[in-house]
């Protein structure tokens, strides 16, 4: 479709919000939607995806796979890269296809994405490769997400899907009607509800929150950051040591038996399992009772105050929300199951405002009313490859074929991987312990990766076609909890010879016999027109304003129907549990599992536990590491998307990412503010800038995830990281064998004011030619 030069606002839209573009010159100036009350400030990165230094202008191929062909190559990530012409790139990287798929099958091929790199629903890059790759066949899958996956598999043995305990469960509108009292364990951090898959119109958590504190709404903040509540709230800040928020919640549930505040007719009713859980609790089953002294030990929240939590909770229409964040840490599937139990002990699961509630302020759309009609989706096709892994045991998978491992009451084993096929996501920002990653991306044959800057995924890529970025291409953009369809017109023609993600993979499908199949004779244009009529058939159904294509486009917008709020299929338990039953093994709040008990797994038993971490609170390695490094999601950017925008640059300390520090730790280290330092531990180590702050609680550091891996010596096996990137110091291990999800929330560090001659940063230069 043509690029809009009438010179009034262009609509489109992001994961962080729907916009309108403006061009000035040769630049553009980017406006929130109207209807957005709290447009969030990372659109501010938006101007510099078109122009940036570091856009990937033609396609590459890695100088030793164009000398040596394919193969396993520790040369990735270290070598040069020869720019080709999109007929060489384009024959190079079907002949490897071919070949593998000729020699060794799908479950050769792994085709990896992470589904971020646009919110539109067509040139949606993880349905374009899944989609590719199915039509050759089939391929190796990840499963679940890196922010969520150990909640996603522990959810529905308990209390239902990840939708049933979040989207569906509380709305915003309850809590600011009707919630009493909040337990934000791990907060409502205000900049993670700037995003949300498929993006928003409205971003409402601050002024849903604010109306619940003047209607008299007490919030307690459970974390070790102050900041994760807005201040202007007035939340009761409990600073706990980083990874023991199930202790605390085992001690506020003891205080509830041993004072008779616990709800015994709805355990009954509602629920299997109580009477093991309320053993171990007690501890009559290991001899430990779980108290809250015992609790105040491990978690430093003073004894009075765990027992007051529970005496006010009880009674009252009370909501325990737990962040994405608590389960992204060693036995993250714990604090998701204890949060179960402990709304299940305070009786109030499924009431309006009260309960639990999972990843409430962790995403923008969560706790909004779903949509009544369909959104466009591509259609992926069929994979007729069964292998799959979950999506945080990627370098398991490279570095390990043939090995057997469990997961959710599984015994499999990973393929040999011959050939990546990475499109929209960079591993090299969400995955753990990048020099292992490095490691795990020597041993293939080939790696394909598109993508629109040199991101570390692209530097250690043996074949790179440049790809368009969302300003530079038509699509609708969507999400199932938000109301606002967007015609996204393009604002920019492509960069250099970057093309769309569909371009590419249609030509390569042409060139291996499976065209057809792939584009089902349509281009992007009549894909956007043939995806865009389920949604407006259904609208024509309900009787709802349903707008041709064409028209729809010329408006820029269409404005959705949503579905009443019923509180879902935990609503529907908690009024009927005979006829509405939940989707668990028992159709009861499973307070034990049966299920996973037969596991037999001992890092993840059949009720919730505390279990010590192998890093962190109580373990040997603190004594040479003594801070808690908490690398979360960062204010100024999605993940590591658009790090060289103004908005994520404005952030930085001499050009490197900000990590805070309490001001005794910094003081015994000789650190002020402003200072560069260098983190460390047995795995890594980066640099950043010091910011000396009371809203972290002492012995911890938080250093954001997000930017950009950059090397001092790329040759080097582990070299330091000049920018500031945490992941070259996290764990690389699943939470447990239930769910083998991701652990990069927490580790730790020791910290030292940096001495040296300050390294330049090289992140957003592209490489040698």
């Amino acid at each position: 479709m043509d690029i809009d030069t009438a010179g009034s606002p262009i609509p489109h839209s992001s994961h962080w919000g729907a916009f309108s573009v403006v061009r000035e010159g040769d630049g553009v100036r980017i406006l929130p939607h109207p209807r957005d009350p709290d447009p969030a400030v990372m659109l501010g990165n938006l101007p510099a995806a078109l122009t940036a230094r570091a856009r990937i202008a033609m396609p590459m191929v890695r100088r030793g796979y164009l000398e040596r062909g394919p193969g396993p190559d520790r040369q990735r990530g270290r070598e040069d890269f020869v720019p080709v012409s999109w007929h060489e790139a384009l024959g190079l990287a079907a002949g490897e296809l071919q070949r593998v798929y000729a020699h060794h099958g799908g479950k050769a091929v792994f085709g990896g994405s992470y589904g971020w790199s646009s919110a539109g629903r067509f040139h949606h890059a993880q349905s374009q490769v899944h989609r590719f790759l199915n039509a050759l066949g089939g391929y190796v899958k990840s499963v679940n997400t890196y922010s969520s996956a150990a909640a996603a598999v522990i959810l529905p043995h308990v209390i239902g899907s990840q939708e049933s305990a979040g989207r569906e469960n509380v709305s915003w509108h309850e809590l600011a009607t009707q919630t009493e009292m909040v337990l934000a364990f791990g907060g409502l951090p205000l900049k993670n509800t700037s995003v949300s898959s498929g993006g928003t119109s409205q971003h409402i958590a601050r002024d849903h929150l604010a109306a619940a504190y003047k209607r008299g709404t007490k919030f307690h903040l459970i974390s070790p950051i102050q900041d994760d509540l807005p201040l202007n709230i007035e939340p009761v800040w409990h600073p706990i040591r980083p990874g023991t928020d199930v202790a605390l919640m085992l001690g506020i549930a003891h205080t509830l038996v041993a004072e008779d505040l616990h709800d015994i007719a709805f355990l009954e009713r509602y629920c299997v399992g109580y009477p093991a859980f309320e053993a171990y609790l007690t501890g009559r089953s290991d001899g430990q009772p779980k108290t809250a002294a015992w609790a105040a030990a491990i978690c430093q929240v003073p004894v009075e105050t765990i027992q007051v939590i529970a005496r006010q909770a009880a009674g009252r229409r009370t909501l325990i929300t737990c962040a994405q964040s608590l389960q992204r840490a060693e036995h993250g599937e714990q604090p998701v199951w204890m949060g179960v139990v402990l709304a299940a002990m305070l009786g109030q699961i499924g009431l309006p405002g009260g309960g639990f509630v999972y990843a409430m302020g962790s995403l923008s759309n969560v706790g909004k009313p779903a949509l009544a009609v369909p959104l466009p989706t591509l259609p992926q096709g069929q994979n007729r490859v069964p292998d799959l892994i979950p999506v945080a045991r990627i370098a398991d998978l490279l570095l390990n074929p043939g090995q057997e491992y469990d997961f959710n009451g599984r015994r499999l084993t990973y393929p040999d991987i011959r050939l990546v096929y990475w499109a929209g996501g960079n591993p090299f920002h969400h995955h753990q312990d990048i020099n292992r990653l490095r490691e795990a991306f020597a041993r293939p044959d080939t790696i394909v990766v598109h993508d629109s800057a040199w991101t570390a995924t692209a530097r250690h890529a043996d074949i790179v076609f440049p790809a368009t970025v969302t300003m530079e291409r038509a699509d609708m953009g969507a999400s199932a909890n938000d109301p606002l369809l967007v015609a996204m017109h393009p604002v920019a023609a492509p960069f250099g010879q970057a093309r769309d993600d569909y371009a590419i993979f249609a030509d390569l499908a042409e060139r291996l016999g499976v065209g057809p199949a792939f584009t089902e004779g349509r281009d992007a244009e009549a894909w956007l027109r043939h995806l865009y009529e389920p949604t407006r058939a259904a609208l024509l159904k309900r009787g709802d304003d349903a707008p041709d294509f064409d028209t729809f486009w010329a408006r820029g917008e269409l404005t959705l129907p949503t579905l009443p709020w019923d509180g879902g299929v935990v609503r529907a338990f908690r009024n009927d549990p005979d006829q509405r039953k939940l989707p668990t093994p028992t159709g009861m709040v499973e307070v034990a599992s049966a299920t996973i008990a037969s596991y037999g797994y001992d890092d993840c038993p059949g009720h919730p536990v505390w279990l010590p971490p192998a890093e962190g609170v109580g373990s040997p390695i603190m004594r040479e590491y003594p801070l808690h490094l908490i690398s979360n999601q960062p204010a100024t950017r999605l993940h590591s998307q658009l790090d060289f925008g103004a908005a994520s640059l404005a952030s930085k300390i001499q050009g490197r990412e900000p990590v805070r520090i309490h001001p005794t730790d910094a003081a015994a280290r000789d650190i002020a503010n402003g200072d560069i330092v260098r983190l460390f531990n047995h795995r890594g180590a980066c640099l950043a800038g010091a910011v000396v702050s009371k809203a972290v609680r002492p012995g911890v550091v938080q250093l954001a995830t997000g930017a950009w891996y950059d090397p001092i010596d790329p040759t080097a096996d582990s070299p330091l990281c000049v920018h500031g990137n945490p992941n070259v110091l996290t764990r690389d291990a699943g939470t447990s064998r239930l769910a083998q999800a991701c652990t990069g929330q927490l580790t730790v560090v020791e910290v030292e004011r940096y001495r040296g001659p300050l390294p330049p940063i090289r992140a957003f230069d592209p490489p040698d030619q």
